[in-house]
């Protein structure tokens, strides 16, 4: 089993504190690899909070004696005291990521996002993996005020749950996850020529269906999003250096000037040069 922990105590020590909001005690990465099965059994639960989000393959929960199979982009939530019996079996192929919780707003927080369930269902989504890491490297490397820092970061996983949960039922979570990563693709290449058929094409996805989903969740469609991206940044650009027109054209991804000029014009009512010179 390859494993990745962090405990701001003693390995595996149950924490409750309720003098602070909210704190992380513990938090982890599981893959199996080698042993045929990896059991946690606790019968009397923990006295602090465990969310755990199944990454990859399948896991197997005991709730009220039943067996569930609970398969990636699901979470699973135990509250303090509840019976915890999971077990993950190198057959199917079972990665997770895991945090350890408590303090005096652990539960408001959770009741206030309408999780009171044990299950919940996410989709293939990077934000748990990304913010759990964070978790990991900054309670090992336990520098000045991780333990607040940890909190935030657990914070906002946990809003960004319940975002996913409310919109579950007017948008598919994955499509959703679609949505954001093409968000952080436009993000990372605004400079760049983008095709947006060749991006959903690479994604498996007709253009006219990523056209129509990005639109519906965004207000944008993609190429009005990628236009706001290199306006926005001209913008900066222009207010914060002594660029030329024509440079910041090329910085922010137009290759022409004059067509670079007119859209500038259309998003912020100046052209590039009255926008300068109404900073001086």
């Amino acid at each position: 089993m390859y494993t990745n922990y962090a405990y701001i105590g003693e390995n595996d020590e149950d924490i409750v504190d309720n003098t602070k909001p909210l704190l992380v005690t513990a938090a982890g990465y599981n893959k199996i690899v080698k042993a045929p099965v990896i059991a946690t059994e606790r019968p009397n639960g923990r006295g602090d909070f465990q969310i755990i989000y199944i990454s990859s393959g399948k896991a197997r929960f005991l709730f009220g004696g039943r067996e569930q199979v609970v398969s990636h982009g699901n979470i699973v939530l135990f509250r303090p005291n509840d019976k915890q019996m999971y077990y993950f079996h190198n057959k199917e192929a079972t990665e997770s990521f895991w945090v350890h919780f408590t303090g005096y707003e652990a539960e408001e927080l959770l009741r206030s996002l309408e999780l009171d369930k044990n299950i919940y269902y996410i989709g293939d989504s990077s934000d748990f993996p990304t913010r759990c890491n964070h978790i990991i490297r900054e309670i090992q490397a336990k520098r000045i005020n991780y333990q607040d820092i940890s909190s935030l970061l657990l914070r906002e996983l946990l809003l960004v749950i319940g975002r996913y949960l409310k919109e579950e039922g007017s948008v598919n979570s994955d499509t959703l996850n679609e949505v954001e990563r093409a968000i952080g693709f436009f993000n990372d290449n605004y400079t760049q020529k983008i095709n947006i058929k060749e991006y959903a094409t690479a994604r498996h996805m007709s253009a006219s269906w990523f056209i129509k989903n990005f639109k519906a969740i965004t207000k944008l469609s993609p190429l009005q999003f990628i236009i706001n991206l290199r306006i926005t940044n001209a913008k900066a650009l222009l207010m914060n250096t002594d660029y030329p027109i024509l440079k910041v054209a090329s910085v922010v991804g137009f290759e022409n000037a004059l067509y670079f000029s007119r859209i500038f014009k259309k998003h912020t009512g100046l052209s590039p040069i009255e926008f300068k010179k109404k900073l001086n």
